[in-house]
């Protein structure tokens, strides 16, 4: 059988080849955007077996299996690991066309060195012992990143974690540099009057700030937003289910509804669209004054299926696509930033293929001289980084912005191996640039494009994000 991820696996011309070679596949890899352990990095994680390093917390693989037909006790239960490694096999199989088909294949070949099997039954005994044999041997958490040349990795991080495995690992001195990214979410998670006020104790602890007010939320925030500074924190980042903004609601009221919330009062719709409003301004306008690049996911519906959310938790593969309009609400917080003089680098991440254009067209209306390319339409992201997801945001970006300035792709995993995942997008740009080099909508211009694709890849993000010369 012909190899499948052979050199020119997704590079369908000469010049997309050429693209990729001398262009896309020499540069190191920014990853601004993850969800790795900062313990497994810092302490040099080993794996004893495949499963631990593919299946553990994979919540992609997890939805592949379920839509299989396979039993839970075989994806988050108390099967072995050899059997859930086996049902992932019977998997693969009906993931044909789906980007965990390319990505798996990928991860193998270049971090297992197994790029003469397609993974199914037939072969499942096989890779397991072949992969496994690899990881006993001494593969580890640095090996992986030392093998896909990774220079920064970034996490992200609650404002109340001590970043004390962020400190280890920069002690180590390795090549790949660590940085935190500050994830504020669970400080707008008003739903839940009872988890919120625990949250606000763990808060006060560790900023020192008695939180009795919206100010002195706020303030505690503060506090812990500049420990992160101070620990090489270049970046914020907020899962952000709506971009609320509500221009009529003042401190006064914001100081009133969260001290209702404090005493345990379930807040209105209304109550908390307002709250979370005046909250994203304020934590906006932190990351502006410490220079940081300010992160939005937007968009996605969490743990829509009730039963398996109160039987395995959050992050076990119940989210989907929302599809709220929210152009409005984001313009107006921009405006609001923009009028301040607070509004910084952003990228925008929507969840939703059908918001390209929106935003690609409304951060074109905030760019100005501070940073060339200082509004960002975030890669594909979530249920869009995949061939399709990934052309459609790019395409969006092409057209309503400059695609050279684009900041590039991100893992937005919690696998240490997915950063095959970068591959696999400088794949496809190669053979987007290369294919219109081809037909002569681009010139045939190795030198002009090239430049273009290595700027996507490593240069706009190292620049964007400030990593360059960093201490």
């Amino acid at each position: 059988m012909r190899k499948f991820i052979e050199d020119d696996f997704m590079l369908s011309c000469d010049a997309a080849r050429g693209l990729y070679r001398d262009y896309a596949a020499p540069q190191p890899i920014v990853d601004f955007h993850s969800h790795l352990s900062p313990e497994e990095f810092a302490l040099d994680r080993r794996w004893e077996n495949i499963t631990q390093v593919w299946l553990y917390g994979d919540h992609y693989k997890w939805r592949a299996m379920r839509g299989n037909g396979v039993p839970e006790e075989f994806i988050t239960g108390g099967a072995s690991d050899k059997e859930k490694f086996l049902k992932f096999a019977e998997t693969m199989p009906r993931l044909l066309r789906n980007p965990l088909y390319h990505w798996c294949h990928l991860e193998l070949a270049r971090f297992l060195g197994i790029d003469d099997a397609v993974l199914s039954p037939k072969t499942a005994e096989e890779i397991w012992e072949r992969a496994n044999e690899k990881l006993q041997g001494g593969f580890s958490a640095h090996a992986c990143l030392e093998a896909a040349n990774v220079e920064v990795a970034c996490t992200t991080d609650d404002p109340i974690d001590d970043l004390h495995w962020h400190k280890k690992t920069a002690e180590n001195k390795m090549k790949t540099r660590l940085f935190p990214a500050f994830r504020p979410d669970k400080a707008f998670a008003f739903g839940d009057a009872v988890k919120f006020a625990e949250y606000m104790d763990l808060l006060s602890k560790a900023s020192g700030v008695k939180i009795d007010s919206f100010a002195s939320l706020v303030d505690a925030l503060q506090k812990r937003h500049d420990f992160f500074d101070s620990m090489g924190c270049r970046s914020s980042d907020y899962g952000v289910d709506f971009p609320h903004y509500d221009a009529s609601f003042s401190d006064a009221k914001a100081e009133a509804v969260f001290k209702d919330l404090l005493g345990g009062k379930s807040l209105d719709g209304v109550q908390e669209c307002a709250l979370k409003s005046a909250l994203l301004i304020e934590c906006a306008k932190m990351d502006f004054e410490s220079g940081w690049v300010r992160q939005m996911h937007i968009g996605p519906m969490r743990n829509v299926n009730t039963a398996m959310f109160k039987k395995l938790g959050t992050d076990s593969g119940f989210d989907c696509m929302g599809e709220a309009n929210y152009a409005r609400s984001l313009a107006c917080h921009f405006d609001a930033l923009n009028s301040m003089g607070k509004l910084g680098r952003t990228i925008v991440f929507n969840i939703n293929p059908k918001d390209n254009d929106m935003i690609a067209a409304l951060i074109g209306s905030f760019q100005d001289d501070s940073c060339r390319g200082k509004m960002q339409l975030g890669s594909g992201w979530w249920f869009a980084d995949q061939i399709d997801g990934m052309k459609k945001q790019m395409e969006a970006f092409s057209a309503m912005s400059l695609l050279p300035n684009f900041v590039g792709m991100l893992t937005d995993s919690r696998s240490f191996l997915s950063f095959a995942r970068h591959e696999y997008f400088r794949r496809l740009l190669c053979d987007i640039m290369g294919r219109d080099m081809e037909s002569g909508l681009l010139p045939y211009d190795m030198e002009l494009v090239g430049n273009a694709v290595a700027d996507i890849c490593y240069f706009n993000a190292k620049n964007y994000f400030r990593f360059g010369g960093m201490q």
